[in-house]
């Protein structure tokens, strides 16, 4: 069985058939779903999503594409929902500097994004990272606020496998979805062929980034088997090793899954 360590079901692209898709997961060979907020309606929902589904575990954070969402009294709202028993993670939080120009927004961005790490350390959670466009200050940040201490994964990873390494050596997992299956992420390849086995999750970030032969299409859980078995095609490994010990992996980290 499959854990997925980053889905978006929260999302509105999945509004006409949520109920009839995460009904089915447990055939499909989707055990757990963590469902990650990234913005506030988002996080409201993924509270909903945890409390009526057995199976699906909940992440609360704010984007940093998002942050106009934030302030002391939204920050306030999110300490008090990570105690939660079905909430096992702070995120998605992180940088984002893709769309993101101007340095008075950057600066907004990394305030907010230590605000949301401090958060986590003080609750006991681990955190779940997106970091776009943002290598070095998001290695920077985390370094300076000693993010060793606070575990984690680096969601939808995309640079490189020096970079992959230096997280690793922080405790860090590195999230892997849909992009491993392109032809032209050859980094992607490289660090999910090179990595320890022990701190690669499997995620889909759906509806987005479908994995080939779906690619293009709405994303789900459905498609990890696709993950895994490219993963375990650079590995030279089986499928079912990469489903069991990302399983385990996931487990490790996201400490309140039962």
């Amino acid at each position: 069985m499959i854990f997925e360590s980053h889905a978006h079901y929260d999302d509105r692209k999945f509004d006409k058939d949520r109920a009839e898709l995460l009904s089915a997961m447990e055939g499909h060979g989707i055990e757990t779903i963590v469902n990650v907020g990234s913005d506030l309606e988002g996080v409201k929902k993924t509270i909903d999503l945890a409390e009526k589904y057995d199976f699906v575990y909940g992440a609360v954070g704010i984007h940093p594409s998002d942050i106009s969402d934030l302030n002391e009294e939204v920050y306030q709202w999110l300490q008090e929902k990570s105690s939660l028993p079905k909430i096992t993670a702070i995120g998605e939080i992180g940088l984002d500097y893709y769309w993101e120009k101007e340095e008075e927004m950057k600066s907004r961005q990394r305030y907010w994004f230590c605000r949301q790490m401090e958060l986590a350390r003080e609750v006991g959670l681990p955190v779940i990272i997106h970091s776009r466009d943002a290598a070095e200050d998001t290695l920077k940040l985390m370094q300076g606020i000693h993010s060793e201490q606070i575990p984690g994964v680096i969601h939808c990873f995309s640079y490189s496998l020096e970079m992959a390494e230096a997280y690793i050596k922080m405790g860090y997992y590195i999230g892997i979805g849909g992009v491993v299956t392109f032809k032209n992420a050859k980094k992607l390849k490289e660090v999910a062929a090179n990595i320890p086995l022990e701190h690669i999750l499997l995620e889909t970030d759906c509806p987005y980034l479908a994995p080939e032969p779906e690619r293009g299409k709405r994303n789900s859980s459905y498609n990890l088997p696709y993950v895994a078995q490219e993963i375990a095609r650079l590995r030279g490994i089986s499928q079912e090793e990469v489903i069991e010990a990302t399983r385990e992996n996931a487990r490790r980290l996201f400490v309140k899954v039962k």
